[in-house]
């Protein structure tokens, strides 16, 4: 049988067809220099590079900058990430922290983190802690070790010894941790408490619960200190921002206050424990106590009774903590942020 590299395109005596050398083969097109994009855009290279570079645009003029990436865009460059960290010595990465991916308000963070840093040219790696502090520091220290130009992290405690000594620009998102000066982007938590306050007063309840997770996460303190600034009704710490531990807590605040005809809880998880500690008690809700959750997760409007719920951005969260982290990263004025959270009232909210 003739070789392979002579009968390129011949087809052999029992009909199949040779398949072509690579070597052989025409009209690959070559993936898109810099200098394409320069060229295109009637711009130096290095000046291309410069306009391309998340961390350097305002070093060449807005209408160039747009005009070299627009060039990119029709062309499809995308930098070589290990050429340029060779060359500028930055990775190009940023790490993301989050305390527990299956918890639902994080991956919409995350979605929200990962499209401000891709559009400025910069990859997340993505690290969950499992709410281990010591998992925690060893993630933040292997992420530095690695060159990240910054960080975004969602810390698992009010504590956290991975950032005592941060030497490089971090943002901190959904949780704060007490004292430093780090930046946090969260929830205005203090405007939905009042939010929901005033819905179950204005619908005429007296005797209002507050039932949360643990102590050791800003959340908690957060909502508590905004309940606790506007009532003095009971209030029930969990072990956590689950169901399970959301029921018991639930629990002891029915037992110890019988006369509660409405709860508002730290998050939507707790409510949801809420519900299952109401139906045990042999009462309703909300015929018997009302209910209000907090971050509007999905599927909270298809549970019976659907969840009347403090909505809080979390998408925007994300964005708002990448911008935030950009403008850091360009040693430009960027300080804490905090989102409106508004209340979505659905059928757990009833007249006592």
């Amino acid at each position: 049988m003739p070789s392979t590299s002579s009968t390129a395109g011949k087809t052999s005596s029992d009909g199949l067809e040779f398949a072509q050398p690579i070597a052989q083969r025409r009209n690959f097109p070559l993936a898109p220099t810099l200098r394409d994009v320069a060229a295109r855009a009637g711009v130096h290279p290095a000046t291309a590079s410069r306009a391309l570079d998340p961390a350097r645009p305002g070093r060449v003029a807005p209408a160039t900058v747009r005009r070299v990436r627009a060039a990119a865009v029709t062309l499809g460059y995308r930098p070589d990430p290990a050429a340029r960290s060779l060359r500028t010595r930055r990775s190009g990465i940023v790490g993301v922290v989050v305390p527990d991916l299956t918890n639902p308000v994080v991956p919409p963070i995350v979605r929200g983190i990962e499209r401000i840093l891709w559009r400025a040219g910069l990859a997340c790696v993505l690290a969950d802690t499992g709410e281990d502090l010591q998992r925690e520091a060893e993630l933040i220290g292997e992420l530095r070790a690695r060159r990240c130009e910054g960080l975004i992290v969602a810390p698992a405690a009010r504590s956290s010894p991975g950032l005592d000594s941060i030497d490089i620009p971090t943002v901190l998102v959904l949780r704060g941790i007490d004292g430093g000066t780090l930046p946090l982007v969260a929830a205005n938590d203090e405007r939905g408490v009042r939010a929901a306050v005033a819905h179950l007063r204005g619908l005429g309840h007296k005797r209002i619960g507050h039932v949360t997770g643990p102590p050791s996460m800003s959340t908690t303190v957060r909502r508590l200190r905004a309940f606790q600034a506007l009532t003095d009704g009971p209030a029930v710490l969990g072990e956590a921002f689950t169901v399970d531990a959301g029921a018991l807590a639930a629990a002891r605040l029915l037992r110890r206050h019988p006369g509660t005809t409405a709860i508002i809880a730290g998050c939507d998880t707790v409510a949801l424990g809420c519900y299952v500690a109401i139906s045990a008690a042999a009462l309703r809700c909300p015929d018997d106590v009302s209910v209000v959750g907090f971050n509007d997760i999905p599927l909270v409007d298809k549970v019976q009774p659907p969840l009347t719920t403090v909505a809080v951005p979390h998408y925007d969260l994300g964005q708002q903590a990448a911008r935030t982290l950009l403008a850091r990263m360009r040693r430009d004025p960027a300080g804490s942020a905090l989102l409106p959270a508004r209340l979505v009232v659905r059928d757990s909210t009833r007249a006592p």
